[in-house]
């Protein structure tokens, strides 16, 4: 047993006596979950080493989302110093796996686009990161670094680096014109779950919460990395949370066909930054996995490039197939 293994036990023992603990799958960081059962009720524990996570602005907008009436888990323990968080536990349905069984979504979008906007009309309480168009760019800055000389084989020249970033200037100075509001910044599928098989939706993994693009978060959920929708049906899901904005929001945009036209930028730029995060998780953090997300990730980028007129000659990087897929 290592040492973390060691702490990890000696706090559960501290805050539960007795108890069992099963690893759960982790997510793109750090962070690792267990399952822990005391006395027949299951908690889900979250251990952070405070070397590499925080789990300061995790218990932050934890709690700001509980006031806001998003349904978040509930706190049972927590150990800041030690990175150990005790929470409750949603159990295992997540929105995607609900889908792969069969079911219809209609009850899921509308309760996801409920919460949306009751998230995107709260007060954080607190300063929140700007998704602004420095960070844009370094995450886009990913697909270089990662996705193409370690999944594609393929290493930009200085030249190629300078033709990227003009080609998707206008892109990203199009998203930063549009109002900001606060963002769960990873609103999809795999973060969305139903308490023990039930609405109202629980989100997960929004600790990194930013002020961004009000199309960001809808982006994220209708043009999902893990999940394939027919556009009808994004188009139609679009509509109706265009037609719920506040008119002060609603107002920013020329209309819906506007309003989808910078969803669907949004997207763009959440695509090239996934598949370079997809890329360095797989050759930085040893998490192979993530590298069959890449094929459908990829697949929507090319589809929004061809739905937004984007011309292979002017974004000729983005068109690299991976050498291993």
């Amino acid at each position: 047993m290592d040492e973390r293994a060691r702490q990890r036990e000696a706090w559960l023992a501290s805050v539960l006596g007795d108890n069992a603990i099963a690893p759960l799958a982790g997510d793109a960081s750090f962070r690792r979950y267990f399952r822990v059962n005391c006395k027949g009720i299951d908690y889900v524990l979250m251990d952070a080493p405070p070397q590499h996570e925080d789990v300061k602005p995790f218990l932050a907008v934890l709690a700001w989302f509980n006031a806001t009436g998003i349904r978040v888990s509930r706190l049972f323990a927590e150990s800041v110093t030690q990175g150990f968080l005790l929470l409750e536990d949603f159990g295992d349905e997540t929105w995607a796996s609900y889908r792969a069984s069969g079911n219809d979504l209609n009850a899921l979008f509308e309760d996801a686009l409920y919460q949306l906007h009751l998230l995107q009309g709260s007060d954080p309480g607190m300063v929140l990161p700007r998704f602004d168009m420095a960070r844009m760019r370094r995450e886009c800055d990913l697909y270089l670094d990662w996705y193409l000389p370690k999944v594609a084989g393929v290493e930009p020249t200085a030249a190629e680096r300078e033709q990227f970033h003009a080609s998707l200037a206008a892109t990203l100075e199009t998203l930063t014109e549009i109002p900001v509001v606060p963002v769960h910044l990873d609103y999809h599928s795999r973060n969305l779950m139903l308490p023990e098989g039930k609405l109202p939706l629980g989100m997960i993994d929004y600790q990194d919460a930013v002020m961004g693009p009000v199309t960001y978060d809808l982006a994220s959920l209708l043009y999902d990395c893990y999940q394939d929708y027919p556009e009808q049906e994004r188009l139609l899901w679009s509509e109706k949370f265009f037609g719920n904005l506040p008119p002060h929001l609603a107002a920013a945009f020329g209309g819906f066909d506007d309003w989808h036209h910078k969803l669907r930028l949004t997207a763009l730029q959440r695509h090239i930054k996934a598949i370079g995060i997809f890329g360095r998780l797989a050759y930085r953090d040893g998490k192979l996995q993530f590298l069959d997300e890449i094929p459908l990730t990829r697949k929507h980028l090319q589809d929004e490039m061809a739905a937004l007129g984007m011309a292979r000659e002017r974004f000729p990087l983005l068109y690299i197939a991976p050498s291993n897929h």
